[in-house]
């Protein structure tokens, strides 16, 4: 029985990372490598590829107000399998039309379907290791999220060397995914009813002060506004560069790599400096990162800039769920809706601000020194509520104990 259950909990765990390769590989993340592909081709302009993914992050917005908004076990396993195939319909409907309106409509149920195996396949996983008796251990199922960049532009890149269009590339994406669709839906168990006479355990939580909410949320706000204008632009940026020409996908793919092998690595850190201090590290290194490109255009600093981005940005988000887990063990998603709605705000407003900006100035680079200083500005935020507030020391406190 316990051999049947490992090899079950090995499933469930892939089944996480088959969701996240589609529903934010295929489905969220492919679109970054095929918007010079499409620009190119004159299909989009600076603007209307900064505003096709303000539309995706505001889908994923909404799914993530809706996956803490419920509390069914049932209706969130329905709407998982509902995302994957959303994700899927949505990346044929990329290939079949030339209406930048219906490319939004498509990006935004797109950011919605990867709603559902960043954070309903999250909830479902957890509730099935807590069920057998499992450790509680999400970080492979988030490492899913960089291998689904690494498929992502790897995929395109192989695409384009067998000189296949921008139509193309979409329906051969959309035969990925329906592959991908099979082991995330099958090895994912509906969750099991709970028993008539289990009675509810009162909810766990801890008194989190005033300030450090009004300072967690735009430090927050600061995380996602930088994260998602690299997420966004990073190869169309590498692709203008003619001495780079060529190796955008390349560089995705090294962002998605570096996230995947270091998103654990930040719990070592935590566990040494504190929560706080580490995630104001992350965003320290990720303002490096971002700022690389305007400093050298060397194939070395991108290199680095890629692995500096890529190795922090999926940190950030692991941390900060590790802090609301900490804070509400039995309903992180009290604290995590408001960080989640800033952190959306962030990725909604940035992709527009910066296809705006590059429209205007002919370039990236205000966008990406703009991006930058305000994810300085979150660190500094940071280290102020470090200093200033004892919930914040408490969660430091608590790390280092571990």
């Amino acid at each position: 029985m316990t051999a049947s259950i490992s090899l079950q909990r090995y499933k469930v765990l892939l089944a996480g990372i088959f969701s996240q390769l589609l529903c934010v590989g295929v489905a969220r993340f492919a679109y970054t490598p095929l918007l010079p592909v499409m620009q190119g081709d004159g299909l989009l302009n600076d603007a209307e590829g900064g505003w096709l993914a303000a539309f995706n992050y505001a889908g994923y917005m909404l799914g993530a107000v809706l996956a803490a908004s419920t509390g069914s076990l049932a209706l969130k396993d329905k709407l998982y399998r509902a995302g994957l195939l959303l994700a899927v319909v949505t990346t044929l409907g990329m290939a079949l039309t030339e209406s930048v309106w219906l490319w939004a409509l498509l990006r935004f149920l797109a950011g919605l379907s990867s709603s559902a195996s960043m954070l309903l396949a999250s909830g479902l996983i957890l509730h099935w290791l807590i069920e057998h008796k499992r450790r509680r251990e999400l970080g492979i199922h988030f490492a899913g999220l960089g291998l689904g960049i690494v498929l992502a532009a790897l995929a395109v890149e192989g695409l384009l060397s067998l000189s296949i269009d921008w139509r193309g590339q979409w329906l051969w994406l959309t035969a990925l995914g329906a592959l991908l669709v099979v082991p995330a839906w099958r090895w994912l168990p509906s969750p099991k009813k709970p028993a008539a006479s289990a009675a509810p355990r009162p909810a766990t939580t801890r008194p989190v002060s005033m300030i450090f909410l009004r300072l967690m949320v735009p430090a927050y706000f600061c995380a996602g506004y930088g994260y998602v204008v690299n997420a966004t632009f990073l190869v169309t940026i590498v692709e203008r560069e003619p001495l780079l020409a060529g190796t955008g996908n390349w560089a995705f793919a090294l962002v998605g790599l570096s996230a995947a092998l270091t998103v654990v690595i930040w719990d070592f850190v935590a566990r040494r400096l504190g929560y706080l201090a580490a995630l104001g590290l992350a965003m320290a290194i990720q303002v490096v990162g971002i700022w690389l490109p305007l400093w050298s255009t060397s194939l070395a600093a991108l290199l680095l800039s890629a692995v500096l981005y890529g190795g922090t940005f999926l940190g950030c988000v692991c941390l900060v769920l590790t802090m609301a887990g900490r804070l509400y063990p039995d309903n992180p998603a009290r604290l995590m809706g408001q960080l989640t709605l800033a952190y959306g705000a962030a990725q909604i407003i940035a992709p527009a601000v910066t296809g705006t900006l590059a429209e205007a100035v002919g370039d990236y680079r205000l966008g990406l020194w703009l991006a930058g200083a305000l994810v300085a500005l979150g660190a500094v935020i940071l280290l102020i509520l470090k200093r200033v507030d004892h919930t914040a020391q408490g969660l430091d406190a608590e790390a280092r104990a571990l």
